[in-house]
């Protein structure tokens, strides 16, 4: 039996939005990266955010 607590990556949906000039990254979870100027470094914030789980 799973545990409450534990990460599960398909639960998690991270999308990337623009605002003006930046980029941010964001999850279903709640979790919010921080903005960015480049599209591949908010993706790699998301990347960086599913690995960590």
């Amino acid at each position: 039996m799973a545990q409450q607590d534990e990460f599960d990556p398909r639960d998690h949906r991270t999308t990337t939005t623009e605002q003006g000039r930046f980029c941010v990254a964001r999850c279903s979870c709640g979790w919010r990266g921080p903005a960015r100027r480049a599209r591949s470094l908010a993706r790699e914030d998301a990347e960086g955010h599913l690995a960590a789980g």
